[in-house]
């Protein structure tokens, strides 16, 4: 699996307009009156290619609304959903955001999290994932996760012919991310009779893990024809299982995220589809609605769907695509 090193070892200035991303920074330093305003901007996990272009659409954000200090750090793990919330906890009991942007590791255990920075007076916004409940009052800036998975469901329903057994690696059961990609592949299944879902593993978020129950759902099922998987180290771990297996092309793989591996692995036509999110927008588009709301600006919609795309190798190298793949402040995807 591809990881992201400069991302998170780096101090990033951007001079231009007095917006900087701190990692991992000392503690200490209150928010002034007049003075630039400090967000946190916190992901699932940090290290991964999803989570980098969400920071790299967040630098943008604070960029073009000029005077913002965004302050970038996470755990290394999406499963970590205990070490997030001290994360989230220490950040709060500093005082000294004015906002905070995050993405929860798990709907429910972070709810709590929100209600203690609101408490607080900090402007909270959720990008990718929210919380359980959610407050009307914090936006979230997300995927359609089960329009996203029914098209997902159809494209394998598409090469396989309507027909086949298929299985389902998930990656944490309870997140709200993880459960609605769950519910939109559910629902595409219904469409197709012929279709059935014969095995259901979790990868934890974890690719050896994927891997290995990966493995363990091919021995049981020789005559497997499909796999769904739920995120980036779910497909990198299944196609690397189907391709182990000598099946690459014999069973299809249709997954989420686009990283590096993934993308080789459908030039190598190991994995046959992609559900291309907008991680760029999502962080691009909740750091403006952190500034807004602290800014006393118009607040933002209660749920804005950061949109998604369909990759295959046949329109890989649209220009569309490549800029999803390879967003920058001035190639921006919309």
């Amino acid at each position: 699996m591809k990881k992201v090193v400069g991302a998170v070892c780096a101090l990033l200035v951007l001079s231009a307009t007095g917006c900087s991303v701190h990692v991992r920074e000392p503690t200490g330093g209150a928010v002034q009156d007049g003075g630039p305003i400090k967000l946190a901007v916190v992901p699932k996990a940090i290290g991964f290619d999803f989570w980098e272009k969400v920071r790299v659409g967040a630098m943008c954000a604070a960029e073009e609304k000029g005077d913002v200090d965004v302050y970038w750090d996470g755990v290394s793990s999406e499963s970590d959903v205990s070490g997030q919330q001290s994360l989230l906890q220490d950040m709060l009991s500093q005082g000294t955001r004015a906002g905070l942007v995050y993405a929860a590791t798990d709907a429910k255990a972070l709810a709590d999290i929100t209600r203690t920075a609101q408490q607080q007076g900090t402007e909270v916004v959720n990008m990718d994932s929210g919380t359980s409940p959610q407050p009307p009052d914090v936006p979230v800036f997300a995927t359609n996760n089960v329009a996203a998975a029914e098209q997902a469901t159809d494209l394998l329903a598409q090469q396989l012919g309507g027909r086949g057994k298929v299985a389902f690696v998930e990656f944490q059961p309870g997140t709200s991310t993880n459960d609605t990609r769950a519910e939109g592949f559910q629902r595409g299944l219904q469409r197709y009779p012929g279709m059935e879902l014969v095995a259901r593993q979790s990868s934890e978020s974890d690719y050896n893990t994927a891997l290995q129950v990966t493995q363990d759902i091919l021995t049981a099922h020789p005559d497997l024809n499909g796999i769904y998987a739920g995120n980036e180290p779910s497909v990198l771990g299944a196609a690397e299982a189907v391709r182990q297996s000598g099946k690459a092309g014999e069973v299809k793989v249709i997954g989420w995220d686009t990283s590096e591996g993934q993308i080789d692995e459908l030039r190598d036509g190991v994995i046959t589809g992609l559900v291309a999110q907008n991680p760029f927008r999502m962080g691009h588009d909740a750091v403006a609605a952190a500034v807004d709301g602290i800014r006393g600006e118009q607040g933002a919609a209660p749920e804005t769907d950061t949109g998604s795309t369909m990759v295959t190798e046949r329109n890989l190298d649209s220009p569309e695509i490549r800029t999803l793949l390879d967003p920058s402040c001035a190639n921006q995807p919309r």
